[in-house]
C-alpha cells in the first residue's frame, strides 16, 4: 500500500459500562493493523452533551498501551440537516466527542452527513445551508484539538430519504471549505445510494475521493434493505443490505476506485466488518491490503 496509507479495522460495539471494553481491545492486538476504530457511540461517555469526566477518564486508561493506534466513531444520529432546535445540541455532542478523541490520541471523529423525511424535502436547501454552518463550527473546535472531523457518505434507510449524493457531499465539503472538515468514504454505502438514485457510482466517487481523508472498507452488492426478513442471515442471503462483508466478497467495484479515483496521500482506511464474520478477519484484512496497494493518493 502507498507508504502513509494506513490500515486499521472497528471492534465490536460492546456494553455500554465499558466493563468489556479492554477484552474487545485486547482481540486487536494480533491483528496486522495500525488503528482501532472506536465505535463510541455505544459507549456511555457523553450525557447532555458533556463528557462524563469518570468514564472518560476509564476510556482513556483502557485504551493506553496498546500496539495500535484509534479514530473513533461517533454517534450515528448526529443528524446537521435535522430540525433546527436539535442543532446546538447535535454540536454539543460532536464537541464532547472531539475532546474524547484529543484525549487518546484520535486523529479523526467519523460523523454522518445529514438526513431528511420525504415530507421535509422541501427545505433541503436551507437545511444544507444549515449543515454547513454547523460543520464549519464543529470544525473550528476539531482544529483547537488537532481533530479533524469526516462525515460520512449515507444511503436512504428507515424513515429517511434524502441524504446527500456522493458528489453532492463533495460539493457541500467544497463549500465549507475548513481543512478540519474532511470525508469519510464509505463505498457500500455509495454504491447502495446510487442504486436507489441510478447515478454512476465511479463517476461520483472521483468528486468524493479527494476529500477522503478517511475510508471505511467492507463489502456489499449495492441493494437496499428488504422490507423485513426473519434472520439476519436470511439478508446475507439475498444479498439485499448494508452487509458489511469481507471486501471482496460482494460487489463493490474495488479495481475501477483503486484506478479511478484519487485520495489524499494520509489516508485512514478502516475495514468495518460485521462481527458474524469476525473469524474472517484475517481474509478481509488481506484483501484490504491488497487494494490500498493499488490506491492512488496524491498530496
Amino acid at each position: 500500500m502507498p507508504a502513509q496509507t494506513a490500515l486499521g479495522i472497528a471492534s465490536g460495539e460492546g456494553k455500554p459500562d465499558l466493563s468489556d471494553f479492554a477484552g474487545t481491545l485486547d482481540e486487536m492486538a494480533d491483528l496486522p493493523i495500525s488503528h482501532v476504530e472506536i465505535p463510541a457511540y455505544c459507549y456511555d461517555l457523553v450525557l447532555a452533551g458533556r463528557p462524563i469526566a469518570g468514564r472518560v477518564a476509564e476510556f482513556e486508561q483502557l485504551c493506553r498501551g496498546r500496539p495500535f493506534r484509534y479514530t473513533v466513531h461517533g454517534p450515528l444520529s448526529i443528524n446537521f440537516m435535522g430540525p433546527a432546535a436539535h442543532l446546538p445540541r447535535f454540536l454539543d455532542t460532536t464537541k464532547a466527542f472531539v475532546e474524547i478523541c484529543a484525549r487518546i490520541g484520535a486523529p479523526h471523529l467519523v460523523i454522518h452527513a445529514g438526513m431528511m423525511k420525504p415530507d421535509e424535502r422541501h427545505d433541503a436547501e436551507n437545511a444544507a445551508g444549515r449543515q454547513r454552518d454547523f460543520l464549519h463550527r464543529a470544525g473550528d473546535f476539531a482544529a483547537e484539538h488537532k481533530v479533524t472531523l469526516c462525515v460520512e457518505n449515507l444511503f436512504d434507510f428507515g424513515p429517511y430519504a434524502a441524504t446527500p449524493t456522493i458528489a453532492r457531499l463533495a460539493e457541500e465539503l467544497s463549500l465549507i471549505d475548513h481543512p478540519h472538515v474532511r470525508a469519510t468514504f464509505d463505498f457500500s454505502h455509495g454504491l447502495i445510494h446510487a442504486t436507489q438514485y441510478g447515478y454512476d457510482f465511479v463517476e461520483e466517487a472521483k468528486a468524493l475521493a479527494p476529500f477522503a481523508v478517511h475510508l471505511h472498507l467492507h463489502d456489499s452488492f449495492g441493494q437496499p434493505d428488504l422490507p423485513w426478513v426473519y434472520a439476519s442471515a436470511e439478508a446475507n442471503a439475498f444479498g439485499f443490505g448494508d452487509l458489511h462483508l469481507p471486501q471482496g466478497w460482494g460487489s463493490v467495484p474495488w479495481d475501477a476506485i483503486a484506478v479511478e479515483c484519487e485520495f489524499p496521500a494520509d489516508v485512514i482506511a478502516i475495514h468495518e466488518l460485521n462481527m458474524r464474520f469476525w473469524r474472517d478477519r484475517h481474509e478481509a484484512l488481506d484483501y484490504a491490503k491488497g487494494f490500498l496497494g493499488k490506491l492512488r493518493t496524491k498530496g
